[in-house]
Parts: structure tokens; C-alpha cells; sequence
């Protein structure tokens, strides 16, 4: 139902008008009155009407000033002028308040019912196209943390993506110009915990904080954030340290639970990011550094570090290129660990996935099994294995059904489609033909 407001000076034209609106219209409209300009504007405020048909010329207020103001707080509401005299010498003030509609007292049923009824339609198609519009937004996002998932993975795991880290850092409006990477490290006491609310809490803290950044997913005990300086300011490194310490207390305050923040150095361009993430990393090292917030530079000088106890010469002095190799080898180091971390994880995957595959096993509950995100997880999988969690499933399955086929006790199709971990013979059939080129029925004929 609308709300329509009738607003004239006339108790007779303003009740004559609800009784035809109501017989013409039945059903379609909740009628407010207003007597003047000024009762217009105040229940146009209350009532929040979606129509107004307002008389031109009222006591007090005029009644295009009085839509002058409702305008101002109510946009969108439409307007149709009620008038005894010529619109034509009202036609360029109202134009100018977008009023399109107007009735010439006295006016006939048809011209009202006609007029009512295309700016109800108006009305609809206004609120599809909101509702589209919202819908559009809610989608965007929801990806938007995909996409920045995405341009994280480009940064942290060479190789995972064929996407273009200038085409997503457009789409998010993050140009790869100077900033620094942030990790945080977790203890392995986080697989205990509720991992979705861990990643909301710290992506929403990050995007809450006052930077410009984006964060990736939760991958294993790591998880890194993207900070690019859109201040210019020379102290907005010394700010990011706050940021990390910051979010170590978040996650003592909300989970209980010590981290290590690692800052990587200041770069621009995606190789200069991957280096400040892989830097922060090195940073984050929970044995050496367990609850503290990290600075790669200050780690490297830092007394008691690793990195002090480089070779030195005998002065005493160490060398720019020993300080420069020991980073690279530390770096590649990491890279090394994560890639076998990752071959690890895949193996464990495939060791669930051989063990449940005839069960209704999903990508999600694999990822879970093995502490990853399912959207990394998925990506990495394709990447190891050659082929999708899917395919890779499917593959599976329609062996096991081949054997199953081919075995002496020749069980019946559909037990075979049950025991492969199908619960539709017909779309067992179907994906049975399109992996092997024939049906499970032609497949026994021709084993026979």
C-alpha cells in the first residue's frame, strides 16, 4: 500500500478526491489530509508520503514553496499539482522542482486514475531498481574480500594465479604505489578456535582502523595485511608499528592468544610488495619473536638476532654484500618452507580426500581438515595437483566404479553408483559417460 497526502485549503475537494481514489483504486492507497502549506509540510515529514497532490494556491504557504521544502527532505516523493487556474504560468517553477503531474480543478476520474496509476508504476520501477542496485552492492561486497584475497595471493605464493595484479589493484582501487606489508603470525593453538570469526574480527579491525589496505585470508598460521601510504606523510611507517601493536592486543583482548606481528620495509610495484611481504614474514618469526611486533630493518640490526651473528670482517665491521646475501638466502629460505608446507598440506589433502571420497565430501570440509581457507585451498590444490578439487574427486570415484564394473561379484549399477558416493543413478550414469566416453551399462558390455 502507498501513502498518499492530500493537500487543499477545500474540505469538499480533499474528501472527494479520497472517495474517488478509493472506488477507482481500492486497496491501493493510505490517505493523510493537510488544510495549508505549512500542515502539508509537517505531515509530509510524519507521514513520509510517496505521493502528494498538492493545491497551487493554499493559505500561508503557496503550495510550490511547500513542495520546495518537502523536497529537500523527501527526493524522492512525487508530486502532482492541483490547480483551478492556467498551469501554464506555474509550468517553469515546477519543472525546476521536478514535478511532472498536474490536475486542472475540476478533474475528471479517468485523468486522476491515469495519473495515479503511471506514478505508481513509476513508483515500482524505482524500487526494482533499488532493490537491483542493492543487490549489486551486496554482491560486491561480498567479492570484494575474494578480490583482495587474489591480489594477496599474487604477493605471498608465486604462481597460484593467472591474474593480473594491475588489473585487480584497479578494480579495488589500490594502486601498487609505496606501502608495506604486515603479518601476523599465530600460535598453533588457533586451530582450536572459531578460524571465520578470527578472520572477520582482524579484517574488520584492519578496515576499520583509518588505512588504506587489504587483507588476505586466514593460510594456516599466517595472515597478512597490505598497507599502502595515501598520506605522503614521512612518519607513516612509525604509525603502522602502532597498527601492529594494536592488533597483537586484539588478539590477546578477544581470543587470548599471544601473536607475532612482522612489518616488511617500504617498496612499490608488486615485485616491491612480494618482497615487503616475504620481509615481514621473516619478521613474524614466532620462535624468535613470539607476542612482539617486528620491524624487518630493526630485526636484521637488532642485538641477539640472527642477523648480528653474520659473518663480520676483521675489523669488526660487517660487509653491505654479507648483510645483503644473508637477507636473500633468509628470504628464500621462507619461500622454500612455504612452498613445502604447501606440498605437505596437498599430500594430507589427497590422504582425507582417498579416505572419504566415496562419502558426500565437499571442498570446504577438506580445507577445514587441512586449516586452510577454501578459496586458497582450492587454488592451490589446481595448481599441485594439475587438475580441480572436482575433477580430482570425480576422478576417483569413476575408478573405484570401474573396478566395482569389472569385479566378479558384478553388483548391480545403482549399488555402484551408492557405494562411489552417488546418490543419483541417473547423474552417476551421466558423469560416469562423460569421463570415460560410455555409460556404466556400455562399460560391462564391453568387459564382458
Amino acid at each position: 500500500m502507498y501513502r498518499l497526502l492530500i493537500a487543499d485549503d477545500e474540505a469538499l475537494e480533499r474528501e472527494g478526491l479520497e472517495l474517488l481514489i478509493n472506488r477507482m483504486l481500492p486497496g491501493m492507497f493510505q490517505i493523510a489530509y493537510a488544510d495549508n502549506g505549512r500542515r502539508a509540510i509537517e505531515q509530509a515529514e510524519d507521514f513520509r508520503p510517496h505521493i502528494i497532490m498538492m493545491d497551487i494556491n493554499m493559505p500561508g504557504i503557496q503550495g510550490l514553496q511547500a513542495i520546495r521544502e518537502i523536497k529537500t527532505k523527501l527526493p524522492d516523493t512525487k508530486f502532482i499539482l492541483v490547480t483551478a487556474y492556467d498551469f501554464f504560468a506555474y509550468a517553469k517553477e515546477a519543472v525546476s522542482l521536478g514535478v511532472r503531474e498536474y490536475i486542472v480543478k475540476p478533474a475528471g476520474r479517468e485523468q486522476i486514475t491515469s495519473i495515479l496509476t503511471q506514478l505508481i508504476e513509476e513508483l515500482e520501477r524505482e524500487k526494482s531498481k533499488r532493490t537491483e542496485e542493492l543487490h549489486l552492492r551486496d554482491k560486491v561486497s561480498q567479492l570484494q574480500p575474494l578480490v583482495e584475497n587474489e591480489l594477496s595471493l599474487l604477493f605471498m605464493v608465486d604462481q597460484v594465479l593467472d591474474a593480473d595484479e594491475a588489473k585487480l589493484s584497479d578494480w579495488l582501487d589500490f594502486p601498487l604505489e609505496e606501502g608495506c606489508a604486515v603479518v601476523a603470525a599465530f600460535p598453533k593453538q588457533i586451530y582450536t578456535l572459531d578460524k571465520k570469526k578470527l578472520y572477520e574480527t582482524f579484517r574488520s579491525f584492519a578496515k576499520t582502523y583509518g588505512i588504506s589496505c587489504i587483507v588476505s585470508s586466514l593460510i594456516d598460521l599466517h595472515m597478512a595485511i597490505f598497507i599502502r601510504n595515501d598520506t605522503g606523510a614521512a612518519s607513516w611507517k612509525s604509525g603502522i608499528k602502532t597498527f601492529g601493536e594494536k592488533l597483537s592486543n586484539l588478539a590477546e583482548r578477544q581470543f587470548q592468544i599471544p601473536i607475532t606481528i612482522g612489518i616488511g620495509s617500504v617498496q612499490s610495484g608488486a615485485e616491491g610488495w612480494r618482497k615487503s611481504y616475504f620481509e615481514a614474514v621473516f619478521a613474524s618469526d614466532v620462535d624468535r619473536h613470539q607476542g612482539e611486533v617486528c620491524v624487518f630493518e630493526e630485526v636484521l640490526q637488532g642485538p641477539g638476532s640472527n642477523a648480528s651473528r653474520r659473518p663480520v670482517s676483521l675489523d669488526g665491521q660487517a660487509h653491505s654484500e654479507d648483510q645483503r646475501s644473508y637477507v636473500i638466502s633468509a628470504l628464500q629460505r621462507i619461500r622454500e618452507q612455504r612452498e613445502q608446507q604447501t606440498i605437505t598440506v596437498i599430500d594430507k589433502a589427497k590422504q582425507y580426500i582417498g579416505l572419504h571420497f566415496t562419502e558426500e565430501l565437499s571442498l570446504e570440509e577438506t580445507a577445514e581438515h587441512v586449516h586452510l581457507n577454501p578459496h586458497y585451498f582450492s587454488k592451490i590444490f589446481k595448481q599441485q595437483v594439475g587438475a580441480t578439487f572436482i575433477d580430482y574427486l570425480t576422478g576417483l570415484r569413476i575408478d573405484k566404479a570401474k573396478q566395482l564394473i569389472d569385479s566378479a561379484d558384478e553388483p548391480a549399477l545403482k549399488e555402484v553408483c551408492f557405494e562411489v558416493g552417488y546418490k543419483d543413478p541417473n547423474y552417476f550414469s551421466r558423469v560416469f559417460k562423460r569421463v570415460t566416453g560410455v555409460t556404466p551399462t556400455e562399460y560391462r558390455s564391453q568387459a564382458k
